[in-house]
């Protein structure tokens, strides 16, 4: 892939920013427009450009100089998306309609977009592949398949190059950018502030689940695996047509796993309290990710779990509070 000047929305937060470093480290030019509202100044990489603003007036800034898209910018607390809806609907999917206008206008023929794999909801089996129903279970779900929607129809009626990007989850961290959500609900930054002692147990939701400890298990992708495909995607995009790829490792790693690995990887001790399970997780959630091998020639580097927890945990003790 030669040199390309590419725009991140988006690329202030996590993924987004480890993605843009990963497209700098390869010898393109990156513009990251973010509104900061979730991200962080800092998270921007050094040598990228940054424009502070909203996804929906990208039209400002995108033109025909720009090879692709890379679409991070979004709303993403489950949570949050039962209680404020309207916010979730407004930014991910008017936001993404107002990209693909801009894209269209400045012939910009080409996106990778950060989807998820909370647009299956709860699927009935494992390993979860891109064929099973997709029913989302929260706003935030629901708006992201709103916007695959939206592209697969864009791809149809004006030959866009778009690949979706199915995230399980995704943890670690990139020399110095990692996960600070505020607030933060994924297990392992939950987990290493217990470690720190910025917590004073971990919530374990649930031990009687038909899994071999009696926790939930989960995939977990480490975020520069992630990244890596997002450039396989950049290279991998066809006009006309919307590829949806899974990324996950295969391969699951349950809660007290987890756990175990942060006790390992820290030294530390690290107290759980068992809690009633939450309504809405399955026992098991884990990715078949074979459309991306195959698609994208992609593989996961990193799938040791031990080594996802060690550079997540190197970027939280870095990390001021």
């Amino acid at each position: 892939m030669s040199e390309h000047k590419y725009l991140v929305t988006g690329g202030a937060g996590y993924v987004g920013g480890v993605v843009a470093r990963h497209l700098l480290e390869a010898g393109h030019e990156v513009v990251v427009l973010d509104d900061l509202s979730t991200g962080f100044r800092e998270g921007v990489p050094a040598g990228a450009e940054f424009v502070e603003g909203d996804v929906r007036d990208a039209a400002k800034w995108l033109d025909a100089s720009f090879a692709a898209v890379l679409h991070f910018a979004a709303y993403s607390q489950v949570g949050e998306s039962v209680v404020h809806p309207e916010k979730y609907w407004e930014n991910n999917v008017g936001g993404t309609m107002a990209l693909l206008a801009a894209m269209r206008t400045a012939g910009v023929r080409t996106l990778v977009f950060s989807s998820t794999a909370a647009t299956y909801g709860e699927p009935a089996g494992t390993p979860v592949t891109e064929s099973d129903p997709t029913a989302p279970t929260s706003p935030y779900g629901a708006t992201k398949l709103a916007v695959d929607h939206m592209i697969a129809g864009e791809a149809r009626a004006h030959g866009l190059a778009a690949v979706s990007l199915r995230y399980f989850n995704v943890a670690g961290a990139y020399g110095d950018l990692g996960e600070r959500h505020d607030p933060e609900s994924h297990l392992i930054p939950l987990v290493l502030d217990v470690a720190l002692g910025r917590r004073s147990s971990i919530a374990v939701y649930g031990d009687d689940y038909p899994t071999p400890d009696g926790t939930c298990v989960r995939d977990y992708i480490h975020v520069a695996d992630l990244a890596d495909a997002h450039l396989l995607a950049l290279a991998a995009a066809r006009p006309g047509e919307h590829l949806i790829c899974n990324l996950g490792n295969g391969k699951g790693f349950s809660v007290r796993e987890v756990i175990a690995a942060v006790r390992q990887v820290t030294g530390r001790e690290v107290p759980e309290a068992v809690a009633g399970r939450r309504p809405g997780d399955p026992a098991v959630l884990v990715a078949s990710a074979d459309a991306a091998r195959e698609r994208l020639g992609w593989t996961p580097a990193r799938p040791d779990l031990t080594t996802i927890v060690a550079d997540a945990w190197r970027f939280a003790q870095a990390r001021p509070r």
